[in-house]
């Protein structure tokens, strides 16, 4: 099927492409016993450390709604752990237990190995204008949309 807009192929391509990583990285993750999610919020509190449960869903781009039960499995796994803010009751934080930190410890540099295979065809220039090619692409999306329609409310997204 040929395309006459380049622009519908590269959505096709995109689409395509990002299914395709993030079927690596749940094949990856998933020999820890983990799904994309849940290591993503690993990930997140392992190189940010602590952080405000709601913060994390935007983060790492899970409803709000979803949060909660992330967090939930990881702290039922013993990898996660809740702290009351101090100075606002109406905020938790999650932050990695002794075991989360262990697990990330040894996992993460094989996943760094694997996330280095999924790119292996681009040389690191390549990388970083990929980066901010699909920023651009993603800024000029994120800005087309209505006002009423926007799922974003910031750039973060992209950062």
């Amino acid at each position: 099927m040929e395309f006459s807009n380049q622009n519908l192929k590269a959505v096709t391509v995109l689409i395509r492409a990002a299914d395709a990583v993030h079927d690596a990285i749940k094949r990856d993750v998933a020999g820890y016993g983990l799904n994309a999610t849940e290591f993503s919020v690993l990930e997140l509190l392992y190189h940010q450390g602590r952080q405000p449960i709601q913060a994390i869903g935007k983060r790492v781009l899970i409803a709000s709604s979803s949060i909660t039960y992330v967090v939930d499995k990881l702290e039922h796994k013993g990898y996660v752990e809740r702290e009351a803010c101090k100075e606002d009751r109406r905020v938790t934080y999650a932050l990695l237990t002794d075991d989360g930190q262990e697990l990330m410890k040894r996992i993460f540099p094989e996943h760094e190995r694997q996330m280095d295979k999924v790119f292996a065809g681009l040389g690191q220039e390549e990388v970083v204008e990929l980066i901010e090619k699909l920023k651009k692409v993603g800024y000029e999306a994120q800005d087309s949309m209505e006002p009423k329609d926007r799922i974003l409310k910031d750039k973060e997204r992209y950062a």
